[in-house]
């Protein structure tokens, strides 16, 4: 309930420390070999994202370096690139890069597509300037439009605050999930079941609340300790407040916890709900729409991600904490939140039932 919490909320957060990938291996393959072609070398290798580690004689070997997960991708410059770029006739320059990593084919390609630009931008700009063409023409001939691009809330391009805010809770809600399931499972199992029900004078209401209440304060204490770090030590931007931070947490734990409960009460055996605790929340990471917007998945993927807690989680953080916006922009999630952490009220007979007359099988 602790210790592997902590565990991976330093282990994510850690790993993607700097925020974004650098220095990723990259490879190329210079058949032009000329000062134009090996400057363009040298200006792929100062990106930060970019590290040269390679040069190869064929397309064939840096291919099979990529294969063999050596370097992330590579750039070819044919034989009499510079040639054909003083002479304006338009050469090809190649690049190949493995979108089986998803972050580093993206920020490679990014950078592959900017060099791939720049040389052709620095060939014209000296046969402009050869020609006599003011800098400022030349500025405006070579790049007509500027773009001003800006990253809302999160300007650094951090993979740290795009993928820690959502897979470290996921991962909390996991052990959620599967320690409530296992808490009540275990009065079965070990036979305790009735002696259970009778300190609480046979109120399965009181039974639950007096099991769960520690678990939740103990769970509210990790939730808000990850907030702690992530807000307050880390920086993560939380526009929203310190108070939306607060109530997210608390509603977070109820809602997990009123999960674990209701699938023990669908299923009231500890193997199976906890089966179905595991199996729904490594679902959750995929359903969230961090990874993968919902709004891109097929319809009815799109109404099934409304049954995963950790989507309405990620979304009232979006709208409320990361954007700021109102809470009323984020009812329906609230209210989703609420009422998975009402879910138990439906299956509090069967679990009685099950507590009083179920055998445990292994």
């Amino acid at each position: 309930m602790v210790v592997f919490p902590l565990l991976v909320m330093f282990f994510f957060t850690s790993m993607m420390g700097e925020g974004v990938p650098v220095d990723m291996p990259v490879g190329v393959v210079d058949m032009d070999n000329t000062s134009t072609s090996r400057q363009l070398v040298r200006r792929l290798d100062a990106f930060q994202t970019s590290r040269v580690v390679a040069r190869y004689p064929t397309v064939g070997e840096a291919r099979r370096a990529i294969q063999r997960n050596e370097i992330y991708a590579f750039l070819y410059i044919p034989r009499g690139t510079t040639d054909k770029l003083l002479a304006s006739r338009r050469p090809p320059v190649s690049f190949y890069y493995s979108m089986a990593y998803v972050a580093a084919g993206n920020l490679l390609y990014r950078d592959l597509t900017t060099i791939s630009t720049l040389g052709s931008a620095s060939v014209g700009m000296a046969t402009l300037s050869a020609r006599g063409v003011p800098p400022e023409q030349v500025q405006a001939f070579l790049q007509p439009i500027v773009v001003d691009l800006h990253m809302i809330s999160n300007p650094w391009t951090n993979y740290n605050i795009y993928l820690s805010s959502v897979l470290v809770p996921g991962v909390m809600m996991l052990f959620i999930f599967l320690i409530t399931a296992y808490t009540i499972g275990t009065e079965l199992k070990f036979g305790s079941s009735r002696r259970w029900l009778a300190m609480a004078d046979g109120n399965i209401v009181v039974a639950l609340a007096g099991k769960m209440l520690p678990q939740t304060l103990v769970f509210l204490a990790v939730v808000y300790a990850y907030m702690y770090y992530v807000f307050g030590v880390l920086g993560f931007p939380h526009p929203g407040g310190t108070l939306r931070i607060l109530g997210l947490g608390l509603v977070t734990v109820l809602a997990s916890q009123g999960f674990g409960i209701f699938a023990f009460g669908l299923m009231p055996s500890l193997r199976m709900s906890m089966s179905v605790c595991s199996l729904w929340a490594v679902l959750s990471f995929s359903m969230a729409g961090s990874a993968f917007p919902v709004m891109g998945m097929d319809t009815p993927l799109q109404a099934l991600s409304w049954l995963f807690p950790l989507r309405h989680y990620f979304m009232v953080y979006q709208i409320t904490v990361f954007n700021g916006y109102e809470l009323l922009d984020a009812w329906f999630h609230i209210a989703a939140l609420v009422g998975f952490a009402l879910l138990p009220l439906l299956v509090l007979r069967k679990i009685k039932n099950a507590m009083l007359t179920y055998v445990y099988i292994p």
